[in-house]
């Protein structure tokens, strides 16, 4: 249920996601030249939600961020509200 919220919080703004149906990560397609640390960092310091920069995962994944559904219930849902 974390996964689907993640998920639907992220498309309801805009964004492409991907995953999350059957495992706990939902990777964000991040707009046309906008790298995954810029984002994390933008994340970070306006809504003080941590993500993950794709780029930590190599070449292919830049361009995405990684969100885990990890996080208990109320955590995800908080993150999801800001």
């Amino acid at each position: 249920e974390n996964a689907a919220m993640l998920k639907e919080a992220m498309t309801s703004i805009g964004f492409n996601v991907f995953g999350g149906d059957n495992a706990p990560y939902v990777f964000v397609q991040l707009p046309e030249g906008k790298s995954s640390w810029d984002m994390f960092s933008e994340i970070l310091e306006k809504a003080q939600v941590v993500t993950i920069p794709g780029a930590g995962f190599g070449p292919g994944g830049e361009g995405y961020l990684r969100l885990s559904a990890f996080a208990p219930r109320d955590s995800v849902i908080e993150a999801c509200e800001r």
